[in-house]
């Protein structure tokens, strides 16, 4: 099971803590995969919406204080978008993995069963061996106490990527989400 991810305080970026059930699941190089969920207060479909919007994909995916841009978007299955995360300017910790300050994906849409489960092929656009291979992602939508519970499954992840930072990545993001739908998320 997954490990519901809490908020953390605006622009933290704290690792993981590792225990029974907690993210990340594998530390292996090989094939390693991560698991957060949250329940976030707002109705799967609108929760849905949000994963093919391009608009509010920019606003939310980014975690902590990157920035993003949509370069192309079609929202069907077989199609994708292709997606620029960047760093902002004080970020003196990580590099990107397209350019200095820039993590750009190209994301293929696999399954799309609205309003309950979105399959991805994501792959970095980077000229590292270590972070190349095509992940997957699997978002799920359940309903739950107070809201919906998202559940967010990544799969095959390349060496070069560590699970504890795909994790936490992904928790923030999480956090986003929720702000968007909830205001302010802090102690949600």
């Amino acid at each position: 099971m997954c490990r519901v991810a809490a908020a953390a305080p605006s622009g933290s970026w704290r690792r993981p803590r590792h225990s029974t059930g907690d993210a990340p699941i594998s530390d292996s190089p090989v094939l390693a995969r991560t698991c957060v969920s949250r329940v976030i207060r707002a109705r799967a479909e609108d929760l849905y919406a949000a994963f093919l919007d391009p608009a509010a994909l920019v606003e939310w995916l980014p975690p902590a204080a990157m920035t993003g841009k949509i370069h192309r978007f079609d929202g069907r299955v077989g199609g994708g978008y292709e997606m620029s995360l960047y760093y902002p300017p004080e970020e003196r910790t990580f590099r990107g993995k397209t350019a200095d300050r820039e993590d750009r994906v190209k994301v293929r849409f696999v399954e799309l069963a609205p309003p309950r489960r979105i399959v991805e092929a994501v792959d970095f656009v980077t000229n590292d061996p270590a972070l190349q291979g095509e992940i997957t992602m699997v978002v799920t939508f359940e309903a739950a106490p107070g809201g919906t519970k998202i559940t967010y499954r990544s799969e095959n992840l390349p060496p070069g990527l560590r699970p504890q930072d795909n994790a936490e990545g992904t928790r923030l993001s999480l956090d986003q989400l929720a702000r968007r739908f909830e205001g302010d998320a802090e102690g949600a």
